[in-house]
């Protein structure tokens, strides 16, 4: 079974009920079980998935590009 299979509820609902289509940096790290910093380290060295930044300095993930992410994961392993 993937490590993504049985993801917290901040993954998988947003308002109304619907799937969240960004994701913090929060949701990543507690769906993978890493730290920030973890994180933080694979995307300075290019490793992680593609974030969008915010006008506030925010950083977030597309649930989409997430998805495509751990799926070449799984091809890699």
């Amino acid at each position: 079974m993937s490590t993504h299979a049985t993801q917290p509820s901040a993954l998988r609902i947003g308002k109304g009920g619907s799937p969240r289509t960004r994701l913090t940096i929060a949701d990543i790290c507690a769906d993978l079980a890493v730290s920030r910093s973890t994180f933080y380290e694979w995307r300075a060295k290019g490793r992680g998935p593609r974030c969008i930044k915010l006008p506030n300095g925010d950083i977030r993930i597309n649930r989409a590009e997430y998805e495509r992410w751990l799926t070449t994961l799984e091809e890699a392993a």
